[in-house]
């Protein structure tokens, strides 16, 4: 898979999750939350549209509008290889630190914003690390094999 594929990829996933957001039959609240579905209800003050998209991941409008934006640039960026890389740099870099944010209770809710906790952590942290790979590792693993290419024909 090449980074500008993995760049789409991404974004188609993440405006599909914000479109899934706004479905109210995709989003609720789980009847007997469970230690095992790592979700604990916060109280989003003016929110109706609070609750579990797919019973799992918590999310919120704001929390939706960002994914439909974090997809739409991804789609945006795949249209070049130097976009690509960079939106897998600033994606990774900012979904770690999202899912650090996520393991603690006061910055679990992004400072009362959108909820970033639960099940997202998990989701963010993987996202992140695939785009690591795209955004960092690969890049240097062809550069490597490029210049071994070049000195072999010298």
């Amino acid at each position: 898979m090449t980074d500008r594929n993995f760049t789409l990829t991404l974004g188609i996933i993440f405006v599909a999750l914000g479109v899934a957001g706004f479905i109210p039959g995709l989003v609720w609240m789980p009847e007997n939350p469970s230690p095992t579905l790592l979700f604990e209800p916060h109280y989003f003050p003016g929110d109706q549209e609070f609750g579990a998209l797919f019973g799992l991941f918590p999310v919120n409008t704001l929390h939706n509008i960002a994914h439909l934006l974090v997809g739409g640039l991804g789609i945006f960026a795949s249209a070049d290889k130097s976009r690509a890389r960079l939106y897998n740099r600033g994606f990774a870099i900012s979904y770690l630190a999202l899912a650090l944010l996520g393991l603690f209770p006061y910055t679990g809710t992004l400072f009362g914003f959108m909820p970033i906790y639960g099940h997202n952590i998990w989701f963010n942290a993987l996202t992140a690390v695939g785009a690591a790979y795209f955004g960092f590792v690969k890049p240097t693993q062809e550069a490597a094999a490029r210049s071994e290419n070049m000195a072999s024909q010298s």
